[in-house]
């Protein structure tokens, strides 16, 4: 017990440095991308690290049949926000091991953007 209260007293005075590092991860959030496909390629999809959708490009062929297009762009998008998720963890993770916490944890603030 004496040693989880030790521990949790290192990391609060940490709370400065851990602020900081959260704002700069914010911002390598925005640079991350994560690219998604769908139909082979007849729709591409790209997200950030924030969860927001940055591009969608539709090939001509996709163009000619409404309900399987609607469902390549699901598809692609989904895919690109899976990805865009994955490597969102994994940059928290880092953060969370830098001070000490395990990697995974669910702490407000750092907690992924959409969960």
């Amino acid at each position: 017990m004496f040693k989880e209260f030790s521990q949790m007293a290192g990391l609060l005075k940490q709370l400065p440095k851990i602020k900081e590092e959260m704002e700069k991860l914010q911002q390598r959030l925005g640079q991350i991308t994560a690219e998604g496909d769908a139909g082979a390629g007849m729709v591409k999809t790209k997200a950030n690290g924030k969860l927001e959708l940055l591009a969608c490009d539709i090939s001509e062929e996709a163009l000619k049949d409404r309900e399987l297009l609607e469902d390549l762009v699901i598809a692609a998008v989904n895919q690109a926000l899976a990805k865009a998720r994955q490597q969102t963890s994994e940059e928290t993770s880092k953060l969370a091991t830098s001070f000490g916490l395990p990697g995974g944890l669910n702490i407000p603030g750092l907690a992924l953007p959409g969960n």
